[in-house]
């Protein structure tokens, strides 16, 4: 149990580690004493890997990364929502999930797909409504810089810079 606990808490701030943007982002709410921010009734879905529109990018996420299903779990969001990094717990689990995809249907939603291994762990989640504690809001400017070019094939993705790009303006203003 404790080493379990241990290597939980050594990943988490690992990842905690990897997600510090110097200077912070200009898109994303905090609280205002920047810890733990509580969001009440996030929309949850699932997907695997395994799925027709994911089977070819197979197990790579947007971000680069493989996906992951252990201690930190993979996630996939609207960036301009919930940016590349973020770090969140579901209220009742003892893993933390990382934003590191983006699938089109997220688009415009403020829906978090969380990733599963195979099919029938994707079905028993299915849809629920969460609260989650974000630990480690991500970065919209690495948002920016993975899909900048991606913009040009796919409309979904330039919403998305639209959006961070609009939500810049605004705090520079």
């Amino acid at each position: 149990m404790i080493h379990t606990r241990f290597l939980l808490l050594a990943a988490l701030s690992a990842i905690m580690v990897s997600c510090s943007s110097p200077g912070g982002d200009f898109t994303t709410p905090r609280s205002a004493s920047g810890n733990v921010q509580k969001i009440s009734g996030v929309k949850t879905t699932a997907y695997t890997h395994t799925e027709s529109d994911h089977v070819k990018y197979a197990t790579a996420s947007a971000a680069g990364t493989t996906l992951k299903y252990g201690p930190v779990r993979s996630a996939a969001a609207d960036w301009s929502v919930y940016p590349v990094g973020t770090v969140f717990q579901i209220e009742g689990e003892s893993v933390v999930y990382q934003i590191d995809d983006y699938g089109s249907a997220l688009v415009g939603t403020n829906t978090i797909d969380l990733y599963r291994p195979s099919k029938q762990s994707m079905n028993e989640w299915g849809a629920r409504n969460v609260n989650i504690k974000v630990i480690q809001w991500g970065s919209s400017s690495q948002s920016m810089a993975i899909m900048k070019d991606r913009q040009k094939k796919s409309s979904r993705v330039k919403q998305m810079v639209q959006r961070l790009e609009s939500s810049s303006s605004h705090a520079a203003s």
